[in-house]
């Protein structure tokens, strides 16, 4: 029959199990806050508005705006997002070249969507906690227009603070690239190899 020497023992154990399982587990609401989410597009938007304002020609704004999104923005989450179903069928290899190749696709379509904003400005205005992610709102200016709002949605899901959606004048981009992606892909017979070398030439 057990003494009370070993429910102690016992006791310690278990008690000491759950403090490893508990020390394993992300507190991802106390890593991620809304003063770090806001840093996070603040730091963003700072480089946008420095590329959308150095006079550069539209190639070397691309290759900017490539930077930008490998620094700040969770590409893999948004390929795989974009690639949909697909993305549970490709192998590593192909999931590989396909972020590689979106990457540089989803760079050229919204650095030429942000280089509209030459000449204007884009700056943050609020940011709130939204069930696993934050939302960070801004506001763009642009010449002759009126302002309108860019919405950032950043999680730290990837280890650390990234966005991974953003919602310009409501047009929501996982969404609009899934769609995007999905056509692209349905235009090539559902070939995953021949979409990624077609992606260069979008």
């Amino acid at each position: 029959m057990p003494n009370d020497q070993t429910f102690t023992r016992r006791g310690l154990l278990l008690a000491s199990a759950a403090a490893l399982a508990l020390a394993a587990v992300p507190f991802r609401a106390e890593a991620l806050t809304v003063e770090a989410a806001r840093d996070l597009v603040d730091k963003t938007v700072a480089d946008i508005n420095k590329i959308i304002n150095s006079g550069k020609g539209e190639s070397a704004m691309f290759g900017d705006f490539e930077k930008l999104f490998a620094r700040y923005a969770d590409v893999p989450t948004i390929a795989r997002s974009a690639l949909g179903p697909t993305a549970r069928q490709a192998s590593k290899s192909q999931m590989s070249g396909f972020t590689k190749a979106f990457q540089g696709y989803i760079s050229r379509k919204y650095g030429r969507r942000f280089r509209e904003f030459i000449g204007g400005r884009i700056e943050v205005t609020d940011a709130r906690p939204l069930k696993s992610y934050f939302e960070v709102v801004s506001t763009a200016y642009l010449q002759g227009e009126s302002p309108f709002e860019v919405r950032w949605h950043v999680s730290d899901k990837a280890g650390k603070s990234l966005f991974f959606n953003i919602i310009i004048e409501g047009v929501n981009m996982l969404a609009s690239e899934r769609t995007e992606i999905g056509a692209l892909l349905d235009q090539r017979g559902g070939d995953l190899d021949r979409l990624i070398a077609d992606m260069a030439k979008l």
